[in-house]
This record gives structure tokens, sequence and C-alpha cells, in this order.
């Protein structure tokens, strides 16, 4: 069904805009697009491995033709109607910031809910990863860190783990009933086809810059990107 959703124009008036939203579950992945270049092949060299340790499996946001899952409201438990594997997408986005290249790397859940009651949860949730590097020009760049996002903030380290230097190993969890955040840490995980931001079709680039996922916040658009890099900086 066609949702009305605010969307930003570019002069600052909020604009309306209808869009297809249907089931998160039956929203199909996009084929991998990343840019080419050395940018390219430092967004593929760092692609994490994710690994659920709590709540929903990662899916796909958006589809090829601009259909937009609609999400799932808190009920039942924390993975219930949300746990199939291989529905996922890994988003990415690169670019110079305050003079080192960086690169974030998001996920979208249809729902954040910790508990099986469900309390202080809500539909769709968004995390990400940034990592920080000199040079994707190098032929081995340094590494100055990486942070993970969680309820607002960054959780910052020199040190992440990394499968033999290049993919990154990040987890999705819960700690004492708090809603859902990511971490580095060396478990099993899967990696998804990946959506780079600047690679894309404009028609799509403008659902990530418009659609209201209410209390989840897509952290890559051009409203949150910048701002995000800011707070991740190391």
């Amino acid at each position: 069904m066609p949702a009305t959703q605010p969307e930003h124009a570019d002069s600052g008036v909020l604009t309306k805009r209808q869009w297809s939203t249907i089931p998160h579950d039956q929203v199909k992945y996009i084929g991998e697009t990343v840019r080419g270049g050395t940018e390219g092949n430092a967004i593929r060299r760092y692609e994490p491995f994710l690994h659920i340790a709590h709540g929903c499996q990662s899916y796909a946001a958006v589809s090829a033709s601009g259909q937009v899952g609609g999400g799932l409201k808190p009920s039942g438990g924390p993975s219930s109607g949300c746990n199939a594997v291989g529905n996922g997408q890994t988003y990415a986005r690169g670019i110079w910031h305050r003079g080192r290249y960086a690169i974030m790397y998001a996920w979208y859940f249809p729902k954040d809910q910790s508990t099986a009651l469900g309390i202080g949860g809500h539909r769709h949730d968004w995390e990400n990863v940034v990592i920080w590097i000199d040079n994707p020009a190098n032929a081995n760049p340094r590494v100055f860190g990486a942070a993970a996002s969680g309820h607002g903030k960054y959780k910052k380290t020199t040190n992440p783990q990394m499968r033999d230097g290049g993919n990154l190993q990040v987890e999705y969890y819960t700690s004492t009933f708090k809603n859902h955040e990511l971490q580095f840490k060396t478990s099993p995980g899967w990696n998804h086809d990946m959506v780079d931001y600047d690679a894309i079709k404009q028609q799509i680039r403008t659902i990530f810059d418009s659609y209201n996922w209410g209390k989840a916040n897509c952290p890559f658009n051009k409203w949150n990107f910048i701002k995000n890099l800011d707070l991740a900086w190391i």
C-alpha cells in the first residue's frame, strides 16, 4: 500500500511523496553495487561479516524498484517474524573526512525489540560501523580505528576485530534489557551483497534521504552521514 512520507527538499521545506511500502520479508535485496577504483576496492576490502547474537536478522530496506519494507511492530519474541537468513543487505558509503578516509557500513532491521514483552521496542532499526583509514589508494592502508553504533552514540576502538587485516567482524546484540547495538567481536557471521550509496541510481538515494523510519534514522543519508562521521571520529 502506498504510504505518504515527508520528504526533505533541498530548500529545507517538507514536501509529500508517495512511497510503496511492502512487508519487510518481501523486499528483494539489490545486487552488489559498489563504485570502481581505489575507493571501491577499499569498501570491498573491509566488508564486514555480521553476526546476529540476539534479535532480528538484517533485511534489505529498499528494493531495486523502490519498494520499502514496512518493518514490524514489536510483539512476540525479539526475533519473531524476522529470523530468516539470506534477506540481508549491507549498505556502504565512503568519503574523505577531516583528512582521513571513512567507510560506513550499515544494516537495517525490521524491529528493535530486546525482550518478549516488547517494552521500549520500536518498529525499524538502523545500525552502522565506521572504519577510518589513511588512504584507499595505498596497497595496505593504515587503519586508525573503527566505531560501532548504539543508542545514538559510538563505541570506538583502535584495534577492531578483523579477518586477516581485512573484513571487519561485527556483532548485533543487546545487554541488560537495552535495545540493540553493534560491537566488534570475533564471532561467525554473514556478509551480504553491498550497496554503495554513491553508486546507486538517484531514485533509490532519494528514498534513503527521505523515507521516515520512525525512531530509527538511516545513518548514511545526506542528512545524517557527516553528523555521524563526526560522532564516530577517531
